[in-house]
């Protein structure tokens, strides 16, 4: 069945979208013209990916203020970057975010799509969104919700983002009439706050023509994703302590937690094995938590051990003095431990030996 106009069947949208959307602090409020500041769409573009609007709103309004231009952003230190970041996940998103800051502060903003794909970082969702919120280009930009929606909408069975490039080239005259910033932010709004996973149907302007509604389809257009099952582990993280410095692993220059200062760890046994010898006397426990990533579940035990001196650690990791630790950029895991030590503990019901833990972490012997 062919698809009616966009511009026609997505018309509702724009009166809907000025009754209800939210504030949000990088929304412009003149959506008929360019955004006065591309720089804060961008930011916001990348810290969206993964993370719920409600998350970072606070991230988003502390970045700016900490680097409120690309300029700021391209001098930052990567400590200084990924120390604001804190807590806010997928690294990666503060490191591409500054790079595509220091091409902007050289050679200024690209003039089309394709300059905008080239910038670090931006894939054609991002590009596209970045064009048509900041510079009011008809460039269609699908998300996850705007996908739902058009799934919906126009009744697209199986994979939707197998029609993606149909879709942009559907979505075009929407955006030609009614404005590319408003359309496109009213089609993000539409889903994120109506059309969700379990529709409220009733409150939908597009109700009435959405062909998986009126077949009774909403539960199952679009058809769930498979998500693979997170792998598990179980581990100690150790926070060894000796003549007021803090054992860490140095950040690594790529992979999930590059640019993060890391405790170590030691991997657990399983349950119903044999237990591990006495660990050190002077170790401080606290109960454990289930620490869990994209593809990723830990069982995480922390422990605080106190040695007398400094040993030569192992590759990648470093004495820290402990007055420097709060500086430090650490992802939620290792932010966790690093706040349970100014708390009281517990001696450890079980623990590694003070052998175990020291070849862990211990340069190996000349």
């Amino acid at each position: 069945m062919p698809w009616p106009a966009s511009a026609d069947l997505l018309a509702p949208l724009s009166p809907w979208f000025d009754r209800v959307r939210r504030d949000l602090p990088w929304r412009a409020s003149d959506l008929d013209a360019p955004h006065p500041d591309p720089y804060a769409v961008l930011v916001s573009e990348l810290m969206l990916q993964q993370t719920q609007v409600a998350t970072v709103v606070p991230y988003f309004t502390r970045w700016l203020a900490e680097f409120p231009d690309p300029f700021s952003l391209a001098s930052a230190s990567e400590d200084a970057i990924h120390k604001a970041w804190e807590g806010l996940g997928y690294y990666r998103r503060a490191r591409f975010l500054k790079a595509a800051a220091r091409s902007v502060a050289a050679e200024g903003w690209p003039g089309d799509l394709a300059g905008l794909a080239e910038l670090p970082g931006l894939g054609p969702y991002t590009a596209a969104a970045l064009g048509a919120i900041a510079f009011q280009w008809p460039t269609p930009a699908l998300d996850g919700n705007a996908f739902r929606v058009l799934a919906r909408l126009l009744l697209v069975e199986g994979e939707v983002r197998a029609r993606a490039a149909d879709l942009r080239r559907w979505l075009i005259p929407a955006l030609e009439r009614h404005g590319p910033s408003r359309m496109t932010q009213a089609l993000m709004e539409l889903g994120a706050t109506v059309c969700g996973p379990s529709p409220t149907c009733g409150l939908c302007p597009l109700a009435e023509p959405c062909r998986a509604r009126l077949r009774g389809r909403t539960g199952d257009i679009p058809p769930a994703a498979r998500r693979a099952r997170p792998k598990a582990a179980r581990l100690w993280l150790l926070a060894f302590e000796a003549e007021g410095h803090l054992l860490l692993h140095r950040p690594a220059a790529k992979g999930l937690l590059a640019g993060l200062w890391r405790w170590p760890t030691l991997e657990t046994p399983a349950p119903g094995s044999t237990p591990p010898a006495p660990g050190p006397t002077a170790t401080t426990a606290w109960p454990g938590w289930t620490q869990v990533y994209t593809h990723r579940r830990e069982a995480v035990r922390p422990l605080h051990i106190e040695v007398a001196s400094r040993f030569e650690p192992a590759d990648g990791l470093a004495w820290v003095p402990r007055a420097e630790l709060e500086a430090l950029p650490l992802g939620r895991r290792d932010q966790r431990l690093r706040d349970l030590l100014g708390t009281p503990g517990q001696a450890p019901q079980e623990a590694p030996g003070r052998a175990e833990l020291i070849r862990a972490c211990a340069a190996p012997s000349a």
